[in-house]
């Protein structure tokens, strides 16, 4: 198939549908190839990838009002070539519709030949009929129209509304929907945020120091621009959300202490652990993904951490056990609902019953971490989740079995003013423009 953006992009769609493939990385990958050289293709790519991700809920609803069968009588690849080609239709401005079309219809030529006249029939009644597909009412079903009109899940919908009500539901599905800051957390260990701030203007990147976090930067650009910076290559940024940012805060090392980092992936906040401590001290990383330590380890290279050990452990297990830290944080595997502006294909795979089977599994790796705190230290439970049964269900059960633990407020500012009334720290889209995190800060006693 030519390597065109539309092409492209029905591609790594029906990877993500068929073979459950992460769409970052199989965007990155497409990227990366040096198929798409021209800088506008390489945005198009990208915004029809995660813009046709967000909006299928919206985009199956059109296609099933306008094709009888439905979405889903359609293969992965014919399906998607109409989800990206309404995508533009609907979404987009600058592309011409008869460009869309005609593309559409070269792309299912080349898939399935005999599908080429329903996908033409079907974006052109499309481009006839715009005005007048009919979605749920608003007030009549607002869990249909939440559903349907602004791309979710309808039993997540039911659910956020239970746990937000309806208006603020709308505003998370909404911010769900938005294209999420790009934000680098200044690696102080090699910079301040001031001389970096003047570094990217320097290179045409403007940005501006972020509110809650004091270490961040969101940048107005594209990371292509960025990942070929000196200051990235050399380590004096670190692309990370600014929710994501407070979480070590929260934990509030200090140097000297001795920290463990469970669950901790390819190690953004066990490096911000790092930054804070000066790199003195001691930070255990375990993860149960040897590709993911693996990462953990090259990026502390880069951004000259030299305090982190590494270890492929299964946090759930008591592969830890006799040993004890001043602080260990607990970066559980989540649902990641609090992601999907940057992880939206994470909606249309989650499950009731995947959410109770996590549920279970984090509270099995607090369980484990519970041994590993030293007296007088602290023990940090993290989600990016707003969803209770990931998160207060989880640690008002611990807190009872373990009468030493108490809910703790942390002591650094960037944390404590973002406290919800019943002690835990909660950031959303809608209301603080980062990540959905949650985050219970747990003292034991000395």
């Amino acid at each position: 198939m030519k390597s065109t953006p539309r092409a492209l992009a029905v591609s790594i769609l029906a990877k993500v549908d068929r073979k459950g493939a992460f769409a970052e990385r199989e965007l990155d990958e497409a990227l990366r190839s040096g198929k798409l050289e021209d800088p506008r293709d390489r945005r198009l790519l990208t915004e029809i990838v995660y813009g046709t991700l967000r909006m299928r809920g919206r985009l199956d609803w059109i296609i099933d009002s306008l094709y009888p069968p439905g979405s889903a009588a359609l293969d992965a690849d014919i399906r998607n070539t109409l989800r990206t080609g309404l995508y533009q239709l609907f979404f987009l401005d600058r592309v011409p519709e008869y460009a869309v079309v005609s593309e559409a219809v070269a792309i299912a030529k080349k898939t399935r030949m005999a599908a080429a006249a329903l996908v033409n029939a079907v974006l052109r009644n499309a481009v006839r009929a715009r005005r007048e597909i009919a979605y749920p009412d608003p007030d009549g079903d607002p869990v249909g129209h939440l559903s349907v009109f602004h791309s979710h899940p309808r039993w997540l919908v039911e659910r956020l509304i239970a746990v937000m009500g309806v208006p603020e539901a709308t505003a998370f599905c909404k911010a769900d929907n938005e294209i999420p800051p790009l934000t680098v957390r200044v690696n102080s260990l090699k910079a301040d945020r001031r001389a970096v701030e003047e570094e990217l203007r320097k290179l045409g990147l403007a940005s501006r120091p972020t509110t809650l976090s004091p270490d961040g930067l969101d940048i107005h650009g594209n990371a292509d621009a960025l990942w070929k910076t000196a200051c990235f290559r050399e380590g004096r940024i670190q692309i990370q959300d600014e929710g994501s940012q407070l979480i070590s805060h929260i934990a509030g090392p200090i140097p000297g202490d001795s920290v463990l980092d469970l669950c901790a992936g390819t190690g953004g906040k066990t490096h911000h652990l790092a930054q804070l401590m000066r790199n003195r001290g001691r930070i255990v990383a375990c993860d149960i993904s040897a590709e993911k330590i693996q990462a953990l380890r090259e990026n502390a290279a880069r951004l000259g951490v030299s305090i982190v050990e590494t270890r492929t452990a299964d946090a759930a297990s008591d592969a830890l056990a006799g040993e004890r830290f001043d602080r260990v944080l607990v970066d559980a595997p989540c649902s990641g609902l609090g992601t999907l502006r940057r992880n939206p294909e994470i909606r249309w795979r989650l499950t009731p019953e995947r959410l109770r089977s996590l549920a279970e599994l984090q509270g099995a790796i607090l369980h484990a971490a519970a041994d590993c705190v030293k007296p007088a230290g602290t023990l940090v439970y993290v989600t990016c989740s707003p969803l209770p049964e990931e998160n207060e269900a989880v640690v008002l059960p611990f807190l009872k079995r373990y009468p030493e633990y108490r809910l703790s407020r942390p002591a650094a500012p960037a944390a404590a003013k973002l406290l919800c009334g019943d002690g835990f720290l909660r950031t959303l889209p809608h209301r603080h423009g980062t990540d959905g995190f949650f985050a219970a800060c747990l003292a034991r006693k000395g």
